[in-house]
């Protein structure tokens, strides 16, 4: 890991400061596999071992107690069956919604009627609702989503994912990207060797290349 915290410094000292939190971001560029197979098309959450300072944003479609308990946990926001009644008329809102937010949780009984509303916006993002069982531990679930990346292939040859912010530190950045890195060449072909390159970057920074492809 000693090249990747090296990569992970260089990343940070390279970007210029803005004046919001960048995040930190590893691409991994792919070959020799096809990628339009369905067991290639990856697009799953994936819980890193760090959270990040800036955490994801969470909507959750709830109902009665579960929405309750959703609130107390500050989740970003809560859309109760009322409420998404009255989106399958404002278009705009909805549209607003799937683009403020990272990750979606869905009481599995509100996935057919969400589905209807919210599907056009969100499927094409890769961003449809992880279903839950009304008796889930809904607390434990948001907080696990808080330092969630998104692991899709969007049909390229390449993987592109969130792994930290500027607050983290270089350590745990580039453990979370190891964690990816892993994830990933479990997910392939041939592993390791289906992984032509690896890079790192904040969001308004230089791509860095590895020197060497580590796991």
């Amino acid at each position: 890991m000693p090249e990747l915290i090296e990569t992970i410094k260089r990343a940070r000292e390279s970007a210029k400061k803005r004046n919001f939190s960048q995040s930190f971001e590893i691409v991994l560029s792919l070959r020799e596999i096809d990628v339009k197979k369905k067991e290639l098309n990856i697009n799953e959450a994936l819980f890193l071992p760090h959270p990040f300072t800036e955490p994801n944003t969470i909507c959750v479609f709830a109902s009665g107690d579960i929405a309750l308990r959703a609130r107390r946990s500050n989740v970003d926001k809560v859309i109760e069956p009322d409420e998404l009644d009255k989106l399958a008329t404002l278009k705009r809102e909805t549209r607003k919604i799937a683009q403020n937010h990272t990750f979606f949780l869905a009481e599995a009984p509100l996935m057919p009627k969400m589905g209807k509303i919210f599907g056009s916006y969100l499927g094409p993002k890769g961003k449809m609702p992880s279903p839950f069982p009304p008796s889930a531990p809904i607390e434990s679930i948001i907080a696990r989503y808080r330092s969630a990346t998104r692991l899709r292939t969007r049909n390229q040859l390449t993987i592109s994912c969130k792994v930290g912010d500027e607050g983290m530190d270089d350590d745990k950045i580039a453990e979370n990207s190891s964690l990816v890195i892993s994830t990933v060449e479990k997910k392939l072909p041939l592993g390791s060797k289906n992984i032509k390159d690896i890079f790192v970057k904040l969001t308004m920074g230089p791509t860095l290349k590895l020197s060497m492809i580590e796991a």
